[in-house]
């Protein structure tokens, strides 16, 4: 359950439950037993929450590193509305990555993320890197929901601009028909050609596919 209703997105907009305290350990301890080198740790928004959920981010990524010191940890976070207190709550934490998605263009943003603002979404990424330079931060954009090119050059230069260090370039797939349609496929050239430009930008790494996720190869993306 989401307090958002993004329209690509298959999970139900609605109030979530009450935070489980003890899924931060829980998830540690899970982490440990299962051996990761590398965790991507992320969630719903919680508009409903004071902090957006900050702080329970911080509390996982606390207990990871105490059951796992070893273990690269990395966050994909909303965007808190912008709250830089809650921001920094997470960056603090010891998180490795820190991650964001733009996820589409700024044209398509009251389309495709009714409640996200491409501007706050960017700052989310500035700010974390202002707070922390040697924290990598990371984030990814969906094609296939209306882009054109341009558009996405555009993006990926607003990116580099606030010093993002990682992006993923994925194929958009509508999960269910309640969802946005897919405007159109795009190639496997042409992902090739996006991750040529991209990495001529500066990006430290770029994973770009159809099938790419924003965690797809995620401990690659560091090595």
């Amino acid at each position: 359950m989401c307090t958002r209703g993004c329209r690509f997105c298959a999970i139900s907009k609605g109030k979530p439950n009450l935070l489980n305290p003890e899924e931060p350990r829980n998830v540690a301890l899970m982490v440990k037993e299962l051996g990761l080198k590398h965790i991507v740790v992320t969630s719903v928004n919680r508009d409903d929450l004071p902090d957006g959920g900050s702080a329970h981010f911080a509390k996982t990524v606390f207990w990871i590193k105490v059951h796992s010191p070893e273990t690269r940890v990395e966050v994909l976070i909303p965007d808190f509305k912008g709250d830089e207190k809650a921001i920094e709550t997470v960056v603090r934490s010891g998180v490795h990555i820190l991650n964001h998605n733009m996820e589409t263009v700024p044209r398509l943003y009251k389309r495709v993320r009714p409640g996200a603002v491409y501007q706050r979404s960017l700052d989310v990424l500035r700010s974390a890197k202002t707070m922390r330079p040697d924290l990598l931060t990371k984030s990814g954009l969906m094609l296939g929901v209306g882009e054109t090119h341009d558009e996405v050059m555009t993006t990926l230069k607003d990116l580099r601009e606030v010093d993002c260090d990682i992006v993923t370039l994925g194929q958009y797939l509508r999960p269910t028909k309640d969802q946005l349609p897919v405007e159109r496929y795009v190639t496997p050239a042409e992902f090739q050609d996006l991750k040529t430009e991209a990495q001529s930008m500066g990006f430290r790494h770029v994973e770009s596919g159809p099938l790419v996720r924003s965690s797809y190869h995620a401990w690659s993306h560091v090595n």
